[in-house]
C-alpha cells in the first residue's frame, strides 16, 4: 500500500469515528428540545470537512514509538479533530468569516433560524459560540472515552491542557495584534501558539505519551512538530489570499477582511513604500472588498517580495522537520509517514 494510500485509508477511520461519535452527541442535544436542531446540524457541519491532519500526526505518534494499529488509539486521536472543529468555529466568529469549505459558517448559517429574533446576527453568533464550547467539551470526553486504558490517557492529560492553553493563547495573541505595528517575527509567534503546536507538535506528542515514548523521541517529535507546524500555518496564509477559493473554499476577500497579523502581511507593510502602506492599511479590515482590490492587495505582495520571503520560511522549516525526522529514534513505518506527511502539509494547494 502506497502511503497517499495509507493516509487515505487513516482519514477514512477517523471520519467515520467523528460521524458515529457528533451523529450520537447532536441527537443528545436535539432530544432535548426540538428547537435546538439547528444548532445540532452546526456540530455536523463544524466536523464533516477536514484533512484529518491532526489525528494523523497523533495517531504517527503512536506508531513511531512501536505501539501496534489500535482503534481506541484512532477515536483518541479524532477528538483533537474536535478542538480543531471547535476552534475553527470560534475562529470564523472572530474574523467574521462568512464562509468555510464554500459553506456558509456557522454564525451565518444560524441567522435563518433567528428571523424572528430582535437581534438575529448577535443571536446567531451566540449560538455559534455555544456550539463551538460544546465541540471542545464533546473533544475531552471523545479522548476520555476512547477505550484505551486509563493508565495510557493519565499520561497524556497533562499535555491535553497545555495543548487547550496554548491554543486559546494563540487566539488571544492574535486579537491583540491586530492593528499593531507589522513585526514579522510576531507574526511568526502567534502562528506558532494558535496553530503550529496543536496541529503538528502536541498532537504527536500525544500519540507518543499514549504509547509511552520515552523522552527522547518525544524531544525530537516536537523538534519535527514546530517548524512543520509554522510552515503549515504559512502555506495557510498563502493559500487565503492567493489560493483558488474553489479549492480552498475560502473567499480570500474574507481572509483580508479580518486584517490579521500574518508574516505575509507584516513583511508586505515593512517593505511597502509609503504609498503602498497607506493602500494596504486602507484596504486590510474592509469589508466586501472588490476582486480588484484583493488582486491590489496581491500585487503588492508580491512586489514588496514578501510572498518570496514566506515561500523561503517554509522551505527552511519544512527541510528543519526533514533533519529532525533522520535523527530521530522511530519506527521506519512512522518515519516514512511522517515524511510524507510533511511534505504534503507545507506543499499543499487546498
Amino acid at each position: 500500500m502506497s502511503e497517499r494510500e495509507g493516509h487515505a485509508l487513516l482519514k477514512e477511520r477517523i471520519d467515520q469515528v467523528l460521524s458515529e461519535f457528533v451523529s450520537q452527541e447532536a441527537e443528545a442535544l436535539a432530544d432535548i428540545d426540538a428547537s435546538l436542531g439547528p444548532v445540532a446540524e452546526q456540530l455536523h457541519a463544524a466536523t464533516r470537512h477536514g484533512k484529518r491532519l491532526r489525528a494523523a500526526f497523533c495517531y504517527w505518534g503512536w506508531r513511531g514509538a512501536g505501539q501496534p494499529d489500535s482503534e481506541a488509539l484512532v477515536r483518541a486521536a479524532g477528538a483533537i479533530e474536535l478542538v480543531h472543529a471547535a476552534a475553527v468555529v470560534h475562529d470564523d466568529l472572530i474574523d467574521h468569516s462568512r464562509t468555510r469549505h464554500g459553506r456558509p459558517t456557522g454564525h451565518i448559517a444560524l441567522r435563518e433560524v433567528l428571523t424572528q429574533h430582535p437581534r438575529p446576527k448577535a443571536g446567531a453568533r451566540a449560538l455559534a459560540m455555544l456550539a463551538g464550547d460544546l465541540l471542545m467539551s464533546m473533544a475531552g470526553q471523545l479522548f476520555t472515552a476512547s477505550g484505551l486504558p486509563g493508565a495510557f490517557l493519565n499520561r497524556a492529560r497533562p499535555l491535553w491542557a497545555v495543548l487547550a492553553r496554548e491554543l486559546v493563547a494563540g487566539e488571544c495573541l492574535e486579537v491583540l495584534r491586530t492593528g499593531a505595528e507589522p513585526d514579522p517575527d510576531a507574526s511568526v509567534k502567534v502562528i506558532r501558539y494558535k496553530t503550529a503546536k496543536y496541529t503538528v507538535e502536541h498532537p504527536l506528542q500525544i500519540g507518543g505519551l499514549l504509547a509511552g515514548a520515552p523522552p527522547r523521541l518525544l524531544q525530537a517529535y516536537s523538534h519535527y512538530g514546530v517548524p512543520l507546524g509554522e510552515a503549515f500555518q504559512l502555506r495557510d496564509d498563502l493559500l487565503g489570499v492567493f489560493g483558488d477559493p474553489a479549492q480552498t473554499g475560502k473567499d480570500p476577500a474574507d481572509d483580508l477582511a479580518g486584517n490579521r497579523p500574518t508574516a505575509l502581511m507584516a513583511h508586505a507593510l515593512t517593505s511597502a513604500t509609503n504609498a503602498e502602506r497607506l493602500e494596504l492599511h486602507h484596504l486590510l479590515g474592509q469589508r466586501n472588498l472588490s476582486e480588484q482590490q484583493v488582486d491590489r492587495v496581491r500585487e503588492i505582495a508580491h512586489r514588496t517580495g514578501a510572498v518570496g520571503r514566506v515561500e523561503d520560511m517554509i522551505t527552511a522549516r519544512l527541510r528543519e522537520a526533514h533533519d529532525a525526522l533522520a535523527d530521530a529514534d522511530l519506527t521506519t513505518e512512522a518515519r516514512s509517514a511522517l515524511a510524507d506527511l510533511a511534505t504534503s502539509a507545507a506543499t499543499r494547494t487546498h
